[in-house]
């Protein structure tokens, strides 16, 4: 996905520095001297036409065989910016990268893929001094993530493909840096949902096992929902073979957004496993539960344990095409003795797959 913006008439400049000063990654012509004043002329001669010295474009450091990652740092090298100051003279243009982010790009571990990020590539030319063009024309197609990755990968979904009108998700993940989500290959999810006698959904565990398709991750970002008119957000107890890092909530809307943090960093091809617990706000009777999945998973397992009180008389599995409203297939499931129902979805592609049911 690539963006196009305008070109601005002048360079970024740092956050408080003078307009009159001259952009930065970028010296004055001449140093600092002021300009010589013109020859004088003798009465009646006409004036010379105004000599304007030529302005040569800022070069770019010389690419020849280089990509992103080389001349990106070779720029930053040359402006003799650090990180943070680019980073806030990128927020200051309404764009947020963290300072991680741009040691990835300068470091060749990860490059700018969408829009946000796109932008701040075009940005990154102007406040390096460098000509239009430069860096974007260096990133090409997106990159793949090795050998580990999953023959359907090119198939992940971005947030507002998983979570249509969810556009405070998106933002939330851009606040937090969310890694891509290809740099973890899901192996394996196993949610386990409890029901209680009053017939409310309360308690989601949840197994994880993923496998890194790059070196050096050491996170993950995951995402739980109320439903409609809870009160409060689902909160995350009990991780295991994890820690929990930076946590939004949006009470208004019940969402919960938190990364957690992986027992070690992990090199290209190393799997570990996760698991937590989530506790789910009362909204009253629950009458569903589903997983939207953004990348395809080897192996997905819903179970619905239901208290033997209160057993639903009907209950069926749906599936649904990712932001789709209507159900792509129905089928229907047996609650057995131990009050439960279950599916199993291999090579679940991206979409929904949930369990739902009715009480009478």
């Amino acid at each position: 996905m690539s963006s196009q913006q305008p070109q601005h008439a002048g360079r970024l400049r740092l956050v408080g520095e003078r307009d009159a000063g001259p952009a930065y990654g970028r010296p004055r012509p001449n140093g600092d001297r002021a300009a010589a004043p013109p020859p004088a002329r003798t009465p009646g001669q006409p004036p010379a036409p105004a000599q304007v010295p030529p302005q040569p474009a800022p070069q770019a450091p010389a690419a020849g065989a280089l990509g992103f990652a080389e001349v990106l740092n070779a720029a930053i090298e040359a402006s003799g910016l650090s990180l943070d100051r680019i980073r806030a003279a990128l927020a200051h243009q309404g764009v947020r990268i963290s300072v991680t982010t741009l040691s990835y790009w300068r470091r060749g571990r990860s490059q700018p893929e969408r829009a946000a990020s796109l932008r701040a590539v075009h940005l990154l030319e102007e406040l390096l001094a460098l000509r239009r063009g430069t860096l974007s024309s260096l990133l090409g197609p997106p990159r793949p993530r090795g050998r580990w990755i999953a023959p359907t990968t090119h198939d992940a979904l971005r947030v507002e493909q998983v979570w249509p009108g969810e556009q405070e998700i998106a933002e939330v993940f851009e606040e937090l840096d969310a890694p891509p989500t290809g740099d973890l290959e899901r192996l394996s999810i196993h949610d386990a949902y409890f029901v209680d006698a009053n017939r409310r959904g309360h308690l989601l565990r949840m197994r994880q096992v993923v496998r890194a398709t790059v070196g050096g991750v050491a996170r993950c970002v995951v995402v739980h929902k109320a439903d409609e008119g809870a009160v409060g957000c689902p909160e995350i107890t009990s991780v295991r073979h994890a820690r929990l890092g930076r946590v939004r909530r949006r009470p208004e809307s019940g969402l919960l957004v938190a990364e957690l943090l992986l027992d070690r960093p992990l090199a290209l091809g190393d799997s570990t496993v996760f698991e937590y617990e989530v506790d789910i706000p009362d909204t009253g009777p629950t009458t569903d539960y589903g997983r939207f999945f953004a990348v395809p998973v080897r192996e997905y397992v819903l179970q619905v344990h239901f208290d033997p009180a209160a057993v639903p008389a009907h209950c069926e599995r749906f599936e649904r095409e990712p932001a789709a409203e209507v159900d792509r297939k129905r089928e229907q499931l047996w609650i057995g003795a131990s009050a439960s129902a279950h599916v199993l979805a291999p090579d679940q592609p991206p979409g929904q797959v949930g369990i739902r049911w009715q009480w009478e």
